[in-house]
């Protein structure tokens, strides 16, 4: 673990694979843990309702986590599309604003997952991957702004409280 409490491991610690991509794709550790690289950023600007701030209409990064690693819980006020890319199969979950909980196989349909899924803005969400390593693609819409992100460990009483209400989230917390 960082001393801020994400999980990304040593670079040395990572299958051969996993270390290939954070070169290649030159991605760098994500404050949620994992390795990550914006790779797009549309100009296009839209006015986000749900804050009405200015942002980008899209925004997409490549993200990596290695196995044994997850990504530490935490909110975005956007829409965000998931995509598997390469790897294993990754276990994403979510609680959303009206406290309904969802968990989705991210993966190649061959191992019995889903390519793509959707956590709506607003929801605490996590994931881990279920062998070595997992890559996948995630767009924001609005586009992403680090204003609209939120780890929950920085909120103990809202932590404490979506804690007691779904257990599962232990695992990560």
């Amino acid at each position: 673990a960082r001393p801020d409490g994400g999980v990304t491991m040593n670079h040395d610690d990572m299958p051969a694979r996993a270390r290939t991509l954070v070169a290649e794709l030159d991605l760098m550790p994500h404050p949620e843990g994992g390795f990550y690289r914006e790779i797009f950023r549309s100009a296009e600007r839209v006015r986000a309702e749900r804050h009405g701030a200015s942002r980008s209409a899209l925004t997409v990064i490549h993200f990596l986590l290695p196995g044994g690693t997850h990504s530490a819980v935490h909110r975005v006020m956007a829409d965000e599309a998931w995509h598997f890319v390469e790897g294993d199969p990754l276990e994403l979950v979510w609680v959303t604003e009206a406290d309904t909980w969802h968990r989705v196989r991210l993966g190649a349909l061959a191992d019995g997952a889903v390519p793509a899924a959707v956590v709506p803005a607003g929801a605490w969400q996590s994931c881990w991957p279920l062998g070595q390593y997992t890559l996948v693609a995630c767009d924001v819409a609005p586009g992403f702004q680090f204003d609209d992100f939120a780890l929950l460990r920085d909120d103990p009483a809202l932590c404490a409280a979506l804690l007691a209400r779904h257990p599962a989230l232990a695992r990560v917390l």
